[in-house]
């Protein structure tokens, strides 16, 4: 059995799970959600705890049973709390400018990048040299934050560019004077 197939989730304060034969709807104050489960996967909501059943034992039940278990945790937390990515941009001239939806990266090209937030994203920039990505959908907040990222990827030998608040970037020492 799936240790994570397996597990109890629950629903907290304010959260609603309704399940219908083949989907799941989750509403909270943030947002509302909705997975389409797969045959063979069973979603159960009682007593304020949601169950996922798988009907056999095939490889892809398996595989199946703890993925979506996953993803109704995900869709629960992220209704209730969100979820949120932080970066920070190195370099001499290098910032963020946030301006209702879009948001405009200077990073060292000819011109400043301008990218559009996706529905549901919330940008903030508490400083030039740092962004907060925040959303109830953690597929989209990992994907917009790793679109940003990708403008200018951190480079090992000054350490320019665009990285997470949290990652570490290994650092290459430079060619020696003879």
């Amino acid at each position: 059995m799936s240790r994570i197939g397996k597990r109890e989730l629950v629903i907290p304060e304010g959260v609603t799970v309704n399940v219908n034969e083949r989907n799941v709807k989750v509403s909270g104050k943030l947002g509302e959600m909705s997975l389409d489960v797969k045959p063979g996967i069973e979603v159960i909501n009682e007593n304020g705890k949601v169950l996922v059943k798988r009907a056999n034992d095939t490889k892809e039940q398996k595989q199946l049973h703890g993925t979506t278990n996953a993803n109704i945790a995900n869709m629960i937390k992220g209704v209730s709390t969100g979820f949120k990515k932080e970066l920070e941009i190195n370099g001499v001239g290098y910032k963020f400018a946030v301006a209702g939806n879009t948001l405009t990266i200077n990073a060292g090209y000819s011109h400043p990048v301008k990218m559009d937030a996706p529905e549901g994203i919330k940008l903030e920039c508490p400083s030039g040299t740092e962004l907060t990505i925040s959303g109830y959908d953690k597929q989209r907040v990992g994907e917009f934050a790793a679109k940003v990222r990708e403008v200018r990827q951190p480079e090992p030998y000054k350490g320019k560019g665009i990285k997470y608040k949290d990652e570490t970037i290994r650092r290459k020492e430079g060619k020696k004077a003879a």
